[in-house]
């Protein structure tokens, strides 16, 4: 059996313009945490442990308890949560980042803010938006009806239901009050711990080895330098290589499947750098060993559910002690291979979430695979799979235990590679999920994971911009599910259920305009490096025109970001590190002082 021929986009170079039902095409990572944080997932009322690698979306709540700490990315966008934190994502899409942050502290920092896109963070009694790339800090007190909106770096715009201040950097907006607020800035004040652990961790970032291969925008990035190394391999170019995997291992064999709307079965990996590699590019055994290769660097990437192939037809699971109800099998997609999701998307979508995430060849037509699968309802893909033909690659479940996020270790096992390339390819495992694929792993803590007070967790916030329905409950789409198993529930179909929703948490609109610009206060703060800011005077009226981070200049057709080195140069080696002790973190805290040496010299273009 020959492996697929790469791709020719030429049939959709036009095609630019996504379907309005199109899902997002970026969700968050939770990546980090210490101490007890909870999660609950949008369309139920359970509250769980979370879970290192998780993606979020609309909907999802986290609580960070006493003690706790976590961290989130979307993109090359990082938000971290001290303790007695409450955050719910009201909006996330290709557009909007919306949080509800009803207590606590939230710091986040933006590192590119495209045209167009907003971020907005909805508290008790303002809404704060971020205008500029830069370092903000909210503070939400419900006790002291206080909120503290602290620029370090860039430009943010705090607004009350009756008014707006626009916050220039190294100032704060302080708003107190309920119903009746008063609003005033202030000269920022010295960072704190808090400041300096998030400073630390920025750091790290900054210095990734991986910045030079991978889009920052690749949500995940960050991890790749302490858990393995880069090397370029031909015909592949840069591909990473994992450290210190167990023999035998495959992509997508380590972790389990949950269940997440809008996108359907989606890969939770236990690896602590598990996200990126599952959800951008492709993998590729090569040498006799599992690489990743990445995506395009100067294209926007696109996040994906998980980038593999699903096999089955009349005759899997035979020989393989399935029992009742039969199996289901996946594999990595391999290098320049389409991804075929399980949703319904439009031939926009399609392109460019396979554009991005892999290197697109001229000797297959991908408008084929999308007509097969999407205009001609094909349940087959029709296409042959390289990784399909590797020993140990092909990984299948029981239907049951799949169907209720059974991890992989416990209900799976390896098909040998003389069987696997006999079964064909689907366009979607037909399995219906159950709650507990919706909870994850760790649905069986509900009953003694940490939970806000019910008075936090549905605090009214204001807001600028009005956030979407609820999310449908979970168990108003299980009739629909069962009818189309394997495949979210059409965006359409949804809306009709959005009138018995519960629901939202409810929302006070904030001011529709800007008011007359504040005088902002003399003298100024002290920043991280020490050195005294300037007087900001009297902030703009309006907001100065967003620009995008440093190596991230963008030009006609796409984004040009740092270039790789040259094929047949191999990188610096990263120095590899141990993974972290805590097995629910996917990176320790970086101590102080720590990452302090050059960035390693950009390699020749």
């Amino acid at each position: 059996m020959k492996p697929l021929r790469l791709l020719t986009i030429a049939a959709l170079a036009g095609m630019v313009v996504f379907g309005q039902d199109d899902p997002p095409s970026r969700a968050a990572r939770l990546n980090y945490m210490t101490g007890p944080v909870s999660f609950q997932p949008a369309g139920v009322t359970d509250w769980v442990d979370a879970t290192i690698n998780r993606p979020l979306t609309t909907g999802d709540h986290l609580w960070v308890s006493d003690g706790g700490r976590a961290e989130m990315h979307i993109g090359s966008t990082a938000l971290r949560l001290s303790s007695n934190t409450a955050f719910q994502f009201l909006n996330l899409n290709d557009q909007t980042v919306q949080i509800s942050l009803t207590e606590g502290t939230l710091t986040v920092r933006l590192r590119y803010l495209g045209e167009n896109q907003v971020f907005e963070v909805d508290t008790p009694n303002m809404a704060f938006t971020l205008l500029r790339p830069g370092e903000y800090r909210i503070d939400a007190n419900p006790d002291t009806q206080t909120t503290q909106a602290t620029v370090r770096e860039g430009q943010g715009e705090a607004t009350t239901a009756s008014q707006a201040l626009n916050v220039p950097p190294f100032q704060q907006a302080v708003v107190v009050g309920d119903e009746q607020v008063s609003a005033n800035l202030q000269p920022a004040p010295e960072p704190d711990g808090w400041d300096e652990w998030c400073r630390n961790r920025d750091h790290r970032e900054m210095q990734a080895t991986s910045r030079r291969y991978v889009s920052p925008e690749v949500t995940g990035y960050e991890d790749l330098d302490a858990y393995g190394h880069w090397t370029v391999m031909p015909p592949y170019g840069p591909m990473w290589i994992p450290a210190g995997v167990p023999i035998g291992w495959a992509p997508y064999h380590f972790g389990h499947w949950v269940w997440i709307a809008p996108w359907g079965w989606t890969w939770v990996d236990d690896a602590p750098w598990g996200f990126a590699p599952f959800h951008y590019g492709r993998w590729a055994f090569a040498g006799g060993m599992w690489g990743w290769c990445p995506g395009p660097i100067a294209v926007r990437p696109f996040y994906a559910p998980a980038l593999v192939a699903w096999v089955g037809g009349p005759r899997f699971g035979a020989g393989l002690s399935f029992g009742v109800g039969g199996g289901v099998g996946w594999f990595a997609l391999g290098f320049g291979e389409p991804f075929v999701p399980a949703y319904a998307v439009s031939p926009g979508y399609f392109n460019r979430v396979n554009v991005s995430n892999t290197v697109i060849n001229r000797n297959i037509n991908i408008t084929n695979v999308y007509n097969n699968v999407y205009v001609n309802n094909s349940s087959a893909t029709n296409l042959r799979y390289a990784n399909q033909n590797v020993q140990g690659a092909v990984a299948a479940m029981p239907r049951t235990a799949f169907a209720n996020g059974t991890p992989v270790r416990q209900g799976g096992m390896v098909v040998p590679a003389a069987q696997a390339r006999n079964y064909s390819a689907v366009a979607a495992p037909p399995v219906a999920p159950q709650r507990a694929a919706v909870l994850g792993p760790h649905a069986g803590t509900a009953a003694f994971a940490p939970r806000p007070p019910s008075g936090v967790i549905n605090r009214p916030v204001v807001a600028r911009n009005t956030p979407p329905p609820a999310p449908v409950p979970f168990e108003r789409q299980q009739s629909a599910l069962r009818q189309n198993p394997g495949r979210p529930v059409p965006p359409s179909a949804l809306r009709s259920m959005q009138a018995e929703a519960p629901a939202r948490q409810q929302v006070r609109m904030a001011a529709p305009a800007r008011s007359a610009p504040v005088q902002a206060p003399t003298g100024g703060w002290r920043t991280f490096s020490g050195e005294r800011a300037q007087p900001s005077g009297r902030p703009p009226a309006t907001a100065p025109p967003r620009t995008p981070p440093a190596q991230q200049q963008p030009r006609q057709g796409g984004w040009t970001q740092p270039s790789r080195p040259p094929v047949g140069e191999r990188p610096a080696q990263v120095e590899r590190r141990a993974p972290a002790e805590r097995p629910r973190e996917a990176q320790r805290p970086a101590e102080k002082g720590e990452h302090r040496q050059r960035p390693e010299k950009e390699p020749p273009k």
